[in-house]
């Protein structure tokens, strides 16, 4: 009985190594865009408000004062988190959505 030998879909070898690298590039050049892209998280009626980079870094959180003058601890807390959080998933996606399609294009 003949064996038959496995190929990959046609792929050169050396074509697929290239497709990768030029791949590797494209997403470090969008993850260096991401680092200069910003999302802004805004609670409490824009009491609250969190700026953060595509890659995750805080560059900000702005506190109204009138907020300050309640001086009710517990709600600022929940507020701040609240924004922190909703900032972290805008800027989670925001990367999402612009690496996501890079992963399409890898040839397996």
């Amino acid at each position: 009985m003949a064996k038959r030998s496995k190929k990959s879909k046609g792929q050169n070898p050396m074509d697929m190594m290239g497709q990768l690298q030029k791949l590797q590039e494209q997403i470090q050049v969008t993850q260096s865009q991401l680092a200069e892209e910003t999302v802004t998280a805004t609670v409490g009626g824009g009491a609250i408000k969190i700026v953060m980079t595509g890659d995750q870094q805080c560059l900000g959180v702005e506190i109204d004062p009138a907020l300050l003058e309640e001086a009710d601890v517990e709600m600022l807390q929940d507020l701040i988190l609240t924004a922190f959080n909703s900032a972290l998933e805008d800027s989670r996606q925001l990367a999402a959505d612009r690496l996501g399609p890079l992963a399409g294009g890898l040839p397996i």
